[in-house]
């Protein structure tokens, strides 16, 4: 393998990752048949096939699946030596892949914004995605840092309390119940329900409180975005609950009313969760150290009922590689 050059690895990964040697040359700038040339020298090189084709797509072979995890942990200690060097020359360079779930979407983007002002030479790489995907991305490494409303329970992980995630109930604003105080839970539960997808961390929160009260939410309709949720309800199809954050843009419309129930707002965090025991990389860290120590954020929301605030936590965060967590959660729970 020593006769492999960095450029063969470079072109295999592409292809690897992208599923095609037309979008890896054109990725990489080269051409099909030079793309093609690196990677009949790497196989001869390895002297077993990285790839098959059935059909019109390409599949790594067992050779190629070890071939490219060796690619990708070259690359990121690669892209981590250059940060480390960039921050002994006292610059912030280097790229910072985060992937968020959905709801996050809502402030994230802003976080990103600031620190991008404050660090002009790193670049950002956001992945949106629902809880289950960003849990399989953080199951096999593929970020440096996750976004999650809740860490997960079977995965070995370190996670930070960055932000307060307030869970408030959200009806049409001529509800019956929108401007009545403190609406018993028991009441709420006779509501049609409009709910993420299973899995999703704000309705495990909603359905363990209505579990710890003998209570189940009467389900009315199954929903795959925030956005869905409430136009449904503003379209009169029920109730729902939902992270304050996602109702900064609805402040100026009046469609939606918050409630006043018992038992709300639900009190959650924001955590920033990697795999136990990474090696963050200086970017990685910057960031992290950022969001502990952001200022509180207030989002602007609709309703009759002024739900707290979220506020900002902090949590320190060593000056060597990996952060210290203010959580870990190991795959016992």
């Amino acid at each position: 393998m020593r006769r492999t050059t960095f450029r063969q690895l470079e072109v295999f990964e592409a292809i690897a990752r992208l599923g095609s040697y037309t979008r890896a040359a054109e990725s990489l700038h080269l051409t099909q048949p030079t793309a093609s040339m690196q990677i009949r020298k790497l196989t001869d090189v390895v002297g077993l096939p990285l790839f098959e084709q059935i059909g019109k797509k390409i599949y790594l072979t067992d050779a190629g699946r070890a071939l490219h995890a060796t690619c990708r942990e070259i690359f990121e200690r690669l892209d981590r030596f250059q940060m480390t060097a960039a921050d002994l020359k006292g610059l912030k360079t280097g790229q910072l892949r985060l992937a968020v779930i959905t709801t996050a979407k809502y402030f994230a983007p802003r976080l990103l914004g600031d620190f991008c002002r404050r660090y002009p030479g790193i670049d950002v790489a956001l992945k949106v995605s629902n809880r289950e995907r960003v849990l399989e991305r953080l199951g096999a490494n593929e970020d440096d840092l996750y976004i999650l409303g809740q860490p997960p329970e079977d995965l070995e992980v370190d996670y930070h309390p960055f932000l307060e995630n307030p869970l408030v109930v959200l009806a049409r604003a001529d509800h019956p119940l929108a401007g009545r105080k403190r609406v018993p839970l028991k009441r709420l539960a006779g509501e049609p329900f409009l709910m993420r997808e299973p899995g999703s961390g704000t309705r495990m929160a909603v359905e363990r409180l209505f579990a710890e009260h003998n209570l189940a939410p009467r389900v009315r309709m199954e929903l795959g975005s925030n956005e869905a949720i409430k136009q449904a309800i503003a379209g009169g199809l029920g109730i729902s609950v939902l992270s304050r954050h996602t109702l900064a843009a609805d402040a100026a419309t009046g469609e939606l009313a918050i409630l006043d129930v018992e038992r709300f707002p639900i009190l959650r965090h924001w955590y920033a969760v990697y795999p136990a025991g990474k090696q963050l990389s200086i970017v990685a860290r910057t960031f992290l150290e950022f969001l502990l120590a952001a200022p509180p954020a207030k989002p602007a929301v609709p309703g009759r009922h002024d739900a707290k605030p979220a506020r900002g936590k902090r949590s320190p965060v060593s000056a060597g590689g990996s952060s210290p967590a203010r959580g870990r959660r190991s795959r016992s729970g």
